[in-house]
């Protein structure tokens, strides 16, 4: 009965989780959920969009975990009451990792296939997308280099005055992307830290440590949720569990994810993720 019972857990997460992001998928597209429940269903666009984005991010790891003997838990979404109705969906490792390739390979396929989730749906939203008289007040959400690329595509002349109202599809892939930027930081235990392990060994620790104090001189002088998110990593811990055989080298292939993992970090990074006008 135990393993059915952990499975049950998983289930009753995901579920609650998609309640939550129903509902505000439901009030991102204007629509009060409990004063017109019988409207509740416009909120499954944004709903099952942010869905498939983390459970594909988080099923990378898992199944790859398990191609490399790895023992890992299925997926536990977090519901959350925030504007996303989620806190996001994490996997537990209960054994060791083998080698530093097993190592690459785990902390960077979740992220890498998260992000090619996310590209489809963030096109597809901003082609629902509208442009709106840019009014003054309200929350701005940052551009990346990718967003800048793809939307300069869709939209290449805007009115003066004028802003994209994004479409809860297109918020949902830039959240994917934004997800994947924060994950492929290289620090402590997150995937980027992951993959500057499998990349430049013992040297991870001193890597985290410069991350940490650039996120929290970002946060001084910039959005101070790079601080907080520098603060949390400090927390979780910034020293990285050797692997079983640390000595395996990595191969051409591994170190050419290794790049691409790099390359998506830059395309997707966010200055300033979130502000308020």
């Amino acid at each position: 009965m135990r393993p059915h019972r952990k499975i049950r857990t998983n289930v009753i997460l995901f579920l609650a989780t998609l309640c939550t992001t129903l509902f505000a998928g439901a009030i991102l597209a204007e629509v009060d959920p409990f004063s017109r429940p019988q409207l509740i269903y416009k909120g499954i666009p944004f709903s099952v969009t942010i869905m498939s984005i983390l459970l594909s991010h988080e099923l990378g790891h898992y199944l790859m975990s398990r191609r490399h003997n790895v023992d890992a838990t299925l997926p536990y979404f977090i519901p959350a009451p925030t504007f996303i109705g989620t806190f996001g969906a994490v996997i537990k490792v209960n054994s060791s990792v083998p080698d530093r390739r097993a190592l690459l390979d785990i902390g960077a396929t979740g992220p890498i296939v998260g992000f090619i989730v996310s590209i489809p749906a963030l096109i597809i939203g901003l082609k629902l997308s509208q442009p709106m008289v840019d009014t003054a007040a309200g929350i701005s959400f940052g551009s990346s280099l990718l967003l800048e690329i793809i939307a300069g595509r869709l939209f290449s002349s805007i009115p003066e005055g004028y802003a994209i109202n994004l479409h809860p599809v297109a918020l949902a892939g830039w959240i994917g992307l934004l997800v994947t930027m924060m994950n492929l930081l290289p620090v402590g235990m997150m995937d980027g830290g992951h993959i500057a392990y499998a990349l430049f060994g013992d040297r991870h620790y001193d890597i985290s440590r410069a991350v940490v104090a650039i996120l929290l001189i970002m946060g001084m002088v910039g959005w101070f949720g790079w601080a907080i998110w520098g603060i949390l990593n400090v927390m979780f811990g910034l020293r990285h569990p050797s692997p079983t055989h640390p000595e395996v080298p990595l191969d051409g292939k591994r170190k050419l994810v290794g790049a691409i993992a790099v390359i998506i970090l830059i395309l997707t990074f966010v200055p300033t993720p979130f502000s308020v006008r």
